[in-house]
């Protein structure tokens, strides 16, 4: 019996069509990040498991996709080794995977581009120039559980300035979601929040070791709702009386400023969250100068659970499409520390290109143009027109129209019916009375007219038509 063709879970196959959509995607998020003077790097599918491992917080490690050294498992640690680590009485799987990852796995599918990225630098840093603007543009992988809008392989579509503290770059970074889904006609809101508050806030209630546990838990609000979130805080250890001194700071109402005055009463003792409150109102006041303060929502529940963020957090939802997240990032201080280089501060933000494609889908909001692959097409009428056929074909191409001459002198109706299901928009006919008078037949396939075109004007008449 044969085997029936499939793919893994979570991830997808993608056509003609599907591919000319995400590439509109990604060449309208490269042009705006260009336009802000980034420069694009590549770096491999797989990194070392010791250079993402211990990066992304424990609920993130355990998604990283570890890739086997070979498939004979056992010569590598040993059948009595193994036997014994079965034999453990206390939490034996953990144990397991403690001792064996190291033997049968030294590297892993990249979870995100910014550790990478942060890796990158520190390799490369002899022949890089600070401040550094980088864009990237590659998949990524994770083994989380299959949902809407939620895949293990996807895009992500990533800028970030590197080797400079200015506050700018925050600024600058919100102008590009801005540009960015101007373009894509995307509705959407920008969340904002910084880690310094979060931390002030942890302070203020007491539990400052307990950072960690508290942003991953409030990071779920949204998700998982606020008594499951308290659940959770005091599960980590969190007496109840912080947990209820909590509860009025991640219910703060009115605008952005009155929050931040708001706040700046609560954290009056925590000097780490008052300049979280300073760095937010410096950000936010750029943002009313450049007009973009309608589309930013200050929000004390965001706190994008990767341990490496330290100042500012950004999160982009579609106002439209009920989606998770379409672009997020914020600031790292120290991010190259781990891999030997500390001190340089980072702020990036990352695109969800698939999450957006799944948006533009829905909405049916893609361009029409974003259909188009060949613009003109040429019949073929048999052996003796299509000598004259192939030398207008490559003048149209030279001039950027994009070309195609149908390969087989079949029947009129099935060479038409190609260019329909095609959605190519001219058809050029120049059969024997064609080529004998010199005037071509252009048939506008949208709207079903044609009329007569001189051999000598074609090129030029087409550019009007397609450009």
């Amino acid at each position: 019996m044969a085997q029936k063709p499939s793919i893994p879970k979570g991830t997808r196959d993608f056509g003609p069509v599907q591919l000319m959509r995400r590439n509109f995607i990604f060449e309208s998020i490269k042009g705006v990040f260009k336009n802000h003077g980034y420069q694009g790097i590549e770096t491999p599918a797989m990194e070392n498991l010791t250079t993402l491992m211990g990066k992304y917080g424990e609920e993130g490690d355990k998604l990283i996709f570890k890739i086997l050294n070979s498939g004979d498992f056992a010569s590598k640690i040993g059948m009595d080794d193994f036997l014994n680590l079965l034999n453990q009485k206390e939490n034996p799987s953990l144990k397991i995977s403690k001792r064996m990852t190291p033997q049968i796995s030294e590297k892993a599918l990249r979870y995100d581009l910014t550790v990478p990225f942060a890796r990158y630098i520190v390799q490369h840093r002899h022949e890089t120039v600070f401040p550094f603007k980088r864009y990237q543009i590659q998949p990524v992988w994770r083994a989380d559980r299959p949902q809407k809008g939620r895949y293990r392989e996807f895009y992500q579509c990533d800028a970030d300035v590197i080797g400079s503290t200015s506050l700018l770059n925050e600024v600058e970074l919100i102008q590009i979601i801005r540009e960015v889904f101007d373009i894509l006609n995307i509705r959407f809101v920008t969340k904002l929040n910084n880690r310094k508050i979060l931390a002030g806030i942890a302070e203020t209630i007491g539990q400052a070791d307990k950072i960690i546990d508290i942003t991953v838990a409030i990071d779920k609000l949204d998700k998982i709702g606020l008594e499951k979130v308290n659940d959770e805080l005091i599960s980590k250890g969190l007496p109840a009386d912080a947990v209820n001194k909590l509860q009025p700071i991640l219910h703060l109402t009115g605008d952005n400023l009155s929050k931040l005055d708001q706040l700046s009463d609560v954290l009056t003792d925590s000097a780490t969250g008052l300049k979280g409150i300073e760095e937010m109102r410096t950000v936010l006041s750029h943002c009313t100068s450049l007009g973009l303060d309608d589309m930013l929502d200050l929000d004390l529940t965001l706190a994008r659970g990767l341990n490496y963020y330290t100042g500012a957090i950004i999160e982009v939802k579609a106002i439209d499409v009920a989606m998770g997240s379409i672009c997020g990032g914020g600031r790292y201080d120290d991010l190259t520390g781990i891999f030997g280089l500390p001190d340089v501060s980072g702020v990036g933000i990352s695109f969800g290109a698939d999450r957006i494609y799944d948006i533009l889908e829905q909405l049916d909001s893609f361009p029409e143009k974003t259909l188009l692959s060949t613009q003109v097409l040429l019949i073929n009428f048999g052996e003796k027109e299509i000598a004259s056929c192939l030398p207008i074909a490559s003048t149209l191409r030279e001039a950027g129209i994009s070309t195609e001459v149908y390969p087989d002198s079949s029947k009129i109706k099935k060479q038409m019916s190609y260019a329909n299901s095609n959605l190519i928009p001219f058809v050029i006919l120049a059969g024997e009375d064609e080529l004998s008078s010199g005037l071509l037949t252009v048939k506008n396939m949208k709207e079903g007219s044609q009329e007569s075109i001189p051999i000598q004007q074609i090129t030029k008449h087409l550019l009007s038509q397609t450009q």
